[in-house]
């Protein structure tokens, strides 16, 4: 649909509201999103709102985006890394009654997906957030903030989980029990995470954190991958997190929003080209205790967002937007039973990583 924003935060970026159509586009929940067509020569924008209830330093996102692409246009020039443009006043957002603004580079000739439909788009994907991450591998990870202090941080997660938990009413407790008794049987996952504390073969990179295949620009016609985009969570972090999150999103047919758990089922064939197109890039990069966690990089983003959803559900739905009462409950059982599925597939996913391992 066609729109209209605020002319001040057009003029901040050279625009006028009379050579210019706006039309929101995107599928995320956390920021307002807008392609910008210029219409005296056609060229496309991104416009986009951060939200900063969820990201309450904005400066430290464009910090991060701005030292990051500075490296890139050093070492890697002819990678497409779509970095916030400047405004007329040289800055990387622009504040408009309290709002943050940026424009991003409009990458053309690509598609980003809501759902995958093929191995091969898995393959693409996974390729192009491994590819980012092989080329920071020399970056300092260090020099970058947290733009949401301990996002993946499974322990902290685990706590919340248990304050939830001591808080919830009788009801709630009872109607979740078979989720709150799984929860404890896969905390095993957070010991073994645990257990890995400062090792120095399990280094901090610089991860995506947010690695779901609608952050993967393909091309649209050969579905090649060509970039990742939504940059808002790029900072330390380790592999798992990126990788994981890809088992997370990629290896079910269906969303967490699936309430029917026989359709939760592991789609071996996707497993493996996403393994193949992640390796393809970080094969030669990661450390030996790296690549044995590659399995458990799975169960680990599986588990911390089951347990993010039983939490939220134990604290009365404060977090997570919910259509009815029970969904962050539905949600917990998928993920719960996405894991299961995982654990019960994992002689032969492992057998799959080994061998992608061995081409390595």
């Amino acid at each position: 649909m066609e729109l209209t924003i605020d002319e001040n935060i057009l003029e901040a970026y050279g625009f006028n509201k009379e050579n210019i159509n706006i039309q929101q586009i995107g599928s995320g929940l956390i920021n307002g999103t807008y392609l910008l067509t210029n219409l005296s020569n056609g060229e496309h924008f991104v416009l986009q709102q951060l939200n900063t209830s969820v990201f309450t330093n904005p400066w430290a996102i464009a910090n991060n985006i701005e030292t990051v692409a500075n490296f890139l246009k050093i070492n890697s020039p002819d990678y497409i890394f779509p970095a916030p443009l400047h405004t007329t006043n040289r800055e990387a957002m622009y504040l408009h009654e309290g709002k943050y603004w940026r424009l991003m580079p409009f990458v053309k000739s690509t598609v980003a997906l809501d759902t995958l439909s093929t191995a091969k788009q898995a393959f693409e994907a996974a390729k192009q957030f491994g590819k980012l991450s092989r080329l920071l591998d020399n970056f300092n990870s260090s020099k970058l903030e947290p733009t949401i202090v301990g996002f993946h941080d499974l322990e902290l997660r685990f706590e919340q989980f248990k304050t939830a938990l001591s808080q919830a009413s009788v009801t709630v407790k009872d109607q979740a029990a078979k989720e709150i008794e799984t929860a404890f049987e896969f905390e095993p996952i957070l010991t073994q995470y645990l257990q890995l504390g400062s090792n120095a073969d399990f280094p901090n990179r610089v991860m995506h954190h947010d690695t779901k295949i609608s952050n993967a620009l393909l091309d649209k016609e050969t579905f090649e991958g060509v970039c990742v985009i939504d940059l808002d969570t790029l900072m330390p972090g380790k592999f798992i997190s990126d990788l994981g999150d890809m088992m997370r999103t990629y290896l079910c047919e269906f969303s967490e929003n699936e309430r029917d758990l026989s359709k939760i089922n592991i789609r071996v064939d996707y497993f493996a080209a996403m393994i193949k197109g992640y390796l393809s890039e970080m094969g030669s990069i990661l450390t030996s205790t790296e690549k044995g966690l590659i399995l458990f990089s799975g169960k680990y983003m599986i588990y911390m967002q089951a347990l993010r959803f039983l939490t939220d559900f134990l604290n009365g739905n404060i977090y997570y937007p919910t259509a009815y009462a029970d969904q962050n409950l539905d949600r917990a059982k998928n993920q719960f039973k996405l894991l299961e599925e995982l654990v019960k597939n994992e002689e032969q996913l492992q057998q799959l990583v080994d061998a992608e391992l061995l081409d390595k």
